[in-house]
């Protein structure tokens, strides 16, 4: 799918590493050429109507592709866990799943780490390299065996390739379904200590910088656990973390009710981790926010609380869940797509995530002040178990360009 003809999308407020600017984006087979003040004559003139001009966001770390819920958010690509069914721990899979978004949704699979993710054996990991992988994952399970960490982490160092991990340690965590403290003892649910996930990254952590090998520890929502992020990056450690919505919006209080679309993994944490996440976003540890999106149907959620599966419905909300920070003044917006577009863009090695020369043409026209409230029943992923229910909300993508062709939205 070519661009037929150069676009210029003007009167628009351009997010830039250097701030928002008022410059006309122009847009030349599916590439942009750069920033001008005024558009050229033959460009196709968009009028973005003084609304933001942002990246596409580059989701990192989802577990299904659904493509109209990612165009809602604006999301116009996505790196695919290897949690599949079968898992993506072969080249012909990979392969299959990079084709499957195009031509207006690109798919970066992220390869298994292990045959079958049961942390025993590493998979081909340079064969789904060259079949189009873009880092390998652990998956939803922290990899036990110190020795295959360490071997895992040796290989993707010399194939540069980010290993994104999950940190909870899997022998502290067992069948639990909360954090434990106050609310899950009320609520009686099986819960886990949050040290399993300062344990997790403390290993993690120490083998990575052994071995030299980049680490993205997927989700990190505990007050030690960002220390120990904090620490790492002062050593010159190659470590970032993410986060998502629902960890900077909501403590473990969401789960009163026993409401199963608040039953996410990791689990919800207290207040106080909750903060700590808002802190680390504005002071720079934190360096993704991702969707986490893994929409769940009736027959996973409409169970007991500790039966229910985790997972959260992530895409349509991820960019309205930030801009709050935006508002709160915790981040300004440039900031916020660093963190959702350019920064997993460079974890992926891909040249998108940004408003500048040579990017992709993958441009979101934002209404920051548009407000909407979320319903479940209306979303427009495979199913709709989000925590953010009925929660009135800001900001919405107006219009969106995938390689310099209009998405219909």
């Amino acid at each position: 799918m070519s661009q037929q003809q150069p676009i210029a999308i003007t009167n628009g407020q351009v997010v830039t590493a250097g701030g928002l600017a008022a410059k006309a984006v122009r847009c030349v087979d599916g590439q942009i050429v750069g920033l001008a003040d005024v558009p050229l004559d033959g460009d196709e003139v968009v009028d973005a109507g003084g609304k933001i001009v942002a990246p596409g966001l580059v989701d990192l770390g989802v577990f299904a592709i659904d493509k109209p819920a990612f165009h809602f958010g604006g999301i116009t690509r996505a790196a695919l866990m290897p949690d599949q069914s079968p898992p993506l721990d072969h080249p012909a899979r990979v392969r299959f799943a990079a084709q499957s978004g195009k031509p207006d949704f690109w798919v970066h699979p992220l390869a298994a780490a292990s045959v079958g993710l049961e942390a025993e054996q590493l998979a081909e990991i340079a064969l789904m390299q060259d079949a189009g992988a873009k880092a390998v994952a652990t998956g939803r399970q922290w990899i036990g065996d110190s020795g295959l960490m360490l071997r895992l982490l040796q290989y993707a160092a010399m194939l540069d390739l980010v290993v994104v991990t999950h940190a909870e340690d899997a022998a502290l965590v067992g069948k639990a379904c909360a954090t434990a403290g106050e609310m899950a003892t009320r609520l009686g649910l099986p819960s886990a200590p949050k040290e399993a996930e300062t344990l997790a990254l403390a290993r993690d952590i120490a083998l990575a910088e052994a071995s030299g090998a980049r680490i993205h520890a997927r989700q990190v929502t505990t007050c030690a656990g960002l220390d120990l992020v904090r620490q790492a990056k002062a050593r010159g450690v190659r470590i970032t973390a993410g986060v998502t919505p629902a960890h900077f919006m909501l403590s473990d209080l969401a789960l009163a009710d026993f409401r199963t679309f608040a039953s996410l993994s990791p689990p919800l944490r207290s207040e106080d981790d909750r903060q700590a996440v808002i802190e680390a976003i504005g002071d720079g540890t934190m360096d993704v926010i991702s969707s986490g999106h893994d929409p769940r149907g009736p027959e996973d959620k409409r169970l007991p609380f500790a039966d229910a599966a985790p997972g959260m419905a992530g895409a349509e909300t991820l960019l309205a869940m930030t801009l709050t920070l935006v508002r709160d003044g915790i981040i300004d917006m440039p900031r916020a797509f660093d963190l959702l577009a350019a920064t997993p863009a460079k974890l992926l090695g891909v040249e998108a995530g940004t408003i500048a020369e040579g990017a992709e043409a993958d441009i979101a026209i934002i209404d920051p002040e548009a407000p909407w409230i979320v319903d479940s029943r209306e979303m427009e992923a495979q199913a709709g178990n989000t925590p953010f229910d009925r929660q009135p909300v800001q900001g919405r993508v107006v219009a969106l360009f995938k390689g310099g062709h209009r998405i219909e939205l």
